[in-house]
């Protein structure tokens, strides 16, 4: 891997290679989270008073949901202070693509606001549906998101390989959080 990895011609990335560090930085990433959801869980409770009333637990996802959009306004102010000092960036996203000097931090500002939506609908469905210790996994949810972002920007030049754990970090909370929801819902919590 290269600093440069993710600007390599197609016929050059060893799909194999790819697919493996995906498929290893995933794992790792579902282990760090139901990892950290299970520790919630239990210890969560006792650190803590965990809201138990409907408006108390939407409000306390809120909360939890700055913390994504904290990175995302991280993410806009990283993009836009680059266009505002750059010739080529200046005229803004319909001008033409961007500079070199732009283009990991557009993409990363792209990504961030999908995670973000993905990430804001689990924290409030969760708080939905379930109180109490449920409510432990949020903070750790948005703690994941943080590093998750940190490391997928960090690793960006590294291509799929380089950003790979950032996104499981990112992403595996609401994919597991999801089907828990749901199962919550429909069984209870």
């Amino acid at each position: 891997m290269t600093l440069d990895d993710y600007r390599r011609p197609a016929e050059d990335v060893d799909m194999a290679a790819e697919e493996r560090a995906i498929r290893r930085d995933t794992t790792i990433a579902t282990i760090v989270t139901l990892a950290g959801f299970t520790a919630a869980f239990w210890l969560g409770p006792a650190l803590a008073d965990l809201p138990v009333e409907v408006a108390d637990q939407l409000a306390f996802a809120a909360l939890c949901v700055a913390v994504p959009g904290v990175v995302l306004l991280v993410a806009i102010m990283m993009v836009s202070t680059t266009r505002r000092f750059s010739p080529e960036d200046i005229g803004g996203q319909a001008a033409g693509p961007p500079s070199d000097r732009l283009a990991i931090k557009a993409a990363f500002l792209q990504n961030t606001l999908e995670q973000t939506v993905l990430a804001t609908g689990f924290y409030f469905a969760l708080a939905a549906v379930a109180g109490g210790a449920w409510l432990a996994l949020l903070p750790v949810a948005a703690g994941l998101f943080v590093v998750g972002r940190v490391l997928f920007y960090i690793g960006y030049r590294g291509g799929a390989q380089g950003r790979s754990l950032g996104m499981g970090l990112t992403m595996m909370p609401a994919a597991l959080g999801y089907p828990l929801v749901a199962g919550l819902a429909l069984f209870g919590g």
